[in-house]
């Protein structure tokens, strides 16, 4: 067809996966370490490829035709571009921290899967505390966004074209509709949450592939669940939360629909002011030829702040403070929540 991109599968360089049963069953978690999916960005508008290899310890997978991210956890690719850059301070880190540990212990000891751009310094600090962890969850970046604007209206029906990117993309995350079948764990997608509408669009996505592929449906939706990040408001009786604003999520068993709250101004910088090391990635843009990595300074400061969350996550403070917030939470019961809690304050 056309102006569709050829999503091409590259064989798999290295030890199969202990959890996926095929070498494009890209990447679930190792065995002795833990999968991150990076970004890279395509020489081509008509092509799209999936590829996934071993580094050491860890499977790293990409994606090529989505806009550029570095990796940050071993940032070989950055040189000298952070140099002449001060040092940033991270206000929000113990914040962060602390959403992140509840998050992780809300995913059902699933595989997260941030959406978007609103969320990279979740994805940053836990890749840095995750990162020595052995059997820990997976972390992948999936940057769709589906343009829907503030007034709550809908995005626009997606082309042919647009919904095969859109589908290559949650598969380089695991997420295809025997995959997920397949699953032991739920796959856990975590966003901002205002009103719900990103989850509401992913979830019609996945629904809709799902009874494409004949996929027994009564098992896939038991392995999605969606943890929506919110602003911190006063609870009350009269309070509207954004699961109940969304019809959809009644389809789905009341485990897999849950939220986390982060302090309002953290919630308004990640969501509405930080500066993004990519430029939001809407439909339109799907199949257009994607340009290298911006190399400007507020780029390059807001490198800076990505380098420093990630070491921050790798350090004592930061990995104490994940595994604290993780203490008051009910999935404490089960032993794959404390043996992550006992790893992170113990590497």
């Amino acid at each position: 067809m056309p102006g569709v991109p050829s999503l091409g599968l590259r064989r798999h360089r290295g030890r199969r996966s202990a959890r996926t049963s095929a070498w494009w069953d890209v990447p679930l978690r190792q065995r002795h370490g833990r999968a991150i999916c990076s970004v890279l960005p395509s020489t081509s508008a008509a092509t799209s490829t999936i590829e996934s290899w071993d580094v050491g310890q860890r499977t790293w997978c990409a994606v090529t035709g989505v806009p550029f991210r570095w990796d940050l956890v071993t940032p070989d690719q950055l040189g000298s571009l952070l140099e002449g850059v001060p040092e940033p301070p991270l206000p929000f880190g113990p914040e962060l921290a602390r959403c992140s540990g509840q998050v992780v212990a809300r995913s059902g000891n699933g595989d997260l899967v941030f959406i978007g751009r609103s969320l990279d310094s979740m994805y940053d600090l836990l890749s840095g505390a995750l990162s020595a962890v052995q059997d820990a969850p997976a972390l992948y970046r999936v940057p769709l966004s589906f343009a829907r604007d503030w007034a709550g209206r809908s995005r626009r029906t997606l082309t042919a074209s647009e919904l095969q990117v859109a589908r290559g993309v949650l598969e380089a995350a695991g997420c295809t509709p025997m995959a997920l079948v397949r699953r032991s764990s739920p796959l856990t997608f975590v966003d901002v949450a205002h009103t719900g509408g990103t989850f509401g669009d992913l979830y019609e996505l996945i629904r809709d592939w799902v009874a494409e592929d004949r996929a027994p449906w009564s098992v896939a939706r038991t392995k999605v669940r969606f943890v929506g990040v919110t602003s911190r408001k006063k609870t009350s009786p009269n309070t509207v939360r954004w699961a109940q604003q969304q019809l959809w999520t009644s389809e789905l068993p009341a485990r897999s629909v849950l939220s986390v709250s982060l302090e309002p101004q953290v919630w308004s910088y990640f969501g509405d002011h930080q500066v993004k090391l990519t430029r939001s990635w809407a439909p339109s843009w799907w199949l257009a030829e994607q340009g290298g990595p911006g190399r400007d300074e507020r780029t390059r400061t807001a490198l800076a702040e990505a380098v420093a969350i990630v070491a921050y996550g790798r350090g004592r403070d930061g990995r104490q403070r994940i595994a604290n917030a993780m203490a008051g939470e009910p999935a404490l019961a089960e032993s794959w929540l404390r043996r992550l809690r006992s790893a992170l304050l113990s590497s």
